[in-house]
């Protein structure tokens, strides 16, 4: 999802193979995702959308700039996935979790970082109904009271 403080602006739901841009959006306090050609829209991420970053992420840090050659502010990995925090207070919430197990908000990002989208979190439901794979699981538990049977794959 986007960040409260995104109300105001222009959003879309991140799509697989989406090219991103780390930015800050017109009239707001708050940094977050662009599409590459679309500078003014929020990408929202869902809780569970994984990332590649073209390089190592890098976050605000208040010596960056001073000792650039120190690497201040990398966060030390390129892949992450995106997660919400500090939910239940009047704070940011969106976040990513790198590979490294670090966190960092994304309003913390550097802008001008590239990344992709390489997977959207599965979908437990789709429109109030169990996805399909859940269907299908559901119906073969139940033919066989809840035991799955390993047969070699032969063909017809």
């Amino acid at each position: 999802m986007c960040d409260y403080s995104l109300h105001a602006v222009q959003s879309r739901p991140a799509r697989a193979g989406d090219v991103l841009l780390t930015g800050e959006f017109p009239n707001t306090v708050t940094r977050g995702f662009s599409a590459i050609g679309e500078p003014d829209t929020a990408v929202c991420l869902l809780p569970g959308t994984e990332l590649a970053f073209n390089e190592d992420a890098v976050c605000d840090h208040p010596f960056a700039k001073l000792y650039p050659q120190m690497r201040f502010g990398s966060v030390g990995a390129r892949l992450a996935r995106s997660r919400q925090v500090n939910l239940g207070t009047n704070s940011h919430h969106d976040a990513l979790e790198f590979a490294n197990g670090r966190i960092v908000l994304l309003t913390k990002l550097r802008p001008g970082q590239r990344a992709t989208v390489l997977q959207l979190p599965a979908q437990r439901e789709i429109d109030g109904k169990p996805s399909t794979a859940d269907q299908n699981q559901r119906s073969s538990e139940s033919r066989k009271g809840g035991e799955f049977i390993d047969r070699p794959f032969t063909r017809a």
